[in-house]
């Protein structure tokens, strides 16, 4: 009968240096995410709207100059978007808001954080693939029309004349996403559900707008919706995109709240994401 010897035997694997624990985390939801189908069908439908606006306001006035005269591309056609894409935002956040619930459930949280992970590397871990599906779906197409109105224009007359146009678009969609991911985060560390979480993140979204409706329609005032965070990125973004429309409350205001928002995320999650359960 053969004995096998059960001492120590030296690492044969891999060593990966401290600190990257949070991207072993992040490829892994993401791997996941896209073996969905149906999920594949969600960020092709996010890019199809992008090929929608390419083919019309960039290469349709190319081939076909009649287009020309109702089909003109200027910074609000970038605004409008980014603003548009926000629909496809929402449904990304949802679909993966149960980052953080999910471990809760499966008491996984624990096991993460007594290996050699912090609780930085485990929230960046959880934060990274919605930021990155999220600029995927804002930040990038954006950044491609402006590559072919270059391209099928011949010209960066277009780009010079707007040069504001690229960091408007970055950081419309960074504050974008990191309030997204954020709350989202937030709210999935509260529950063990993860479709109770989805249902927290919409009714914050929808109450609010309804909220400040009502609101308004009962004081007569418009700064009821400083309530909404849908209306505060609305004000922060036609800020930066120089659409100068007549808005609820002052830019600073929208500021404040976006901030305010994600600062009091990231509390609740500083509170939330620890090795052991604290109960009071």
């Amino acid at each position: 009968m053969p004995i096998h010897d059960q001492g120590y035997q030296r690492y044969q694997g891999q060593r990966v240096p401290v600190g990257r624990a949070w991207w072993t985390m992040a490829r892994m939801h993401l791997i996941t995410a896209f073996k969905r189908r149906w999920f594949l069908l969600l960020v092709f439908a996010g890019w199809a709207r992008f090929l929608g606006y390419a083919a019309f306001y960039i290469i349709g006035p190319v081939f076909i100059p009649q287009m020309a005269s109702f089909a003109q591309t200027n910074p609000q056609t970038f605004r409008n978007f980014l603003n548009g894409q926000g629909f496809f935002v929402f449904l990304i956040t949802i679909v993966l808001g149960g980052l953080i619930a999910d471990d809760r459930r499966a008491n996984a949280l624990q096991l993460y954080l007594s290996k050699p992970v912090t609780r930085i590397e485990y929230i960046l871990g959880k934060a990274a693939p919605l930021l990155i599906l999220i600029l995927g779906l804002t930040l990038v197409p954006a950044l491609c029309l402006i590559v072919l109105q270059i391209v099928f224009s011949g010209s960066v007359s277009f780009l010079a004349n707007n040069l504001f146009l690229l960091p408007a678009i970055t950081l419309a969609s960074l504050v974008r996403a990191l309030l997204s991911t954020f709350m989202i985060l937030a709210l999935s560390s509260l529950s063990k559900s993860r479709r109770f979480v989805a249902i927290m993140y919409a009714g914050i979204i929808f109450f609010t707008l309804a909220m400040q409706q009502v609101l308004r329609a009962i004081t007569g005032s418009r700064a009821w919706a400083a309530i909404a965070p849908s209306n505060m990125m609305d004000v922060f973004t036609d800020w930066i995109f120089r659409v100068r429309t007549p808005q609820p409350v002052p830019v600073y205001v929208a500021v404040l709240v976006i901030v305010g928002l994600i600062a009091l995320s990231a509390w609740i999650l500083e509170r939330r994401v620890r090795p052991v359960e604290i109960v009071a």
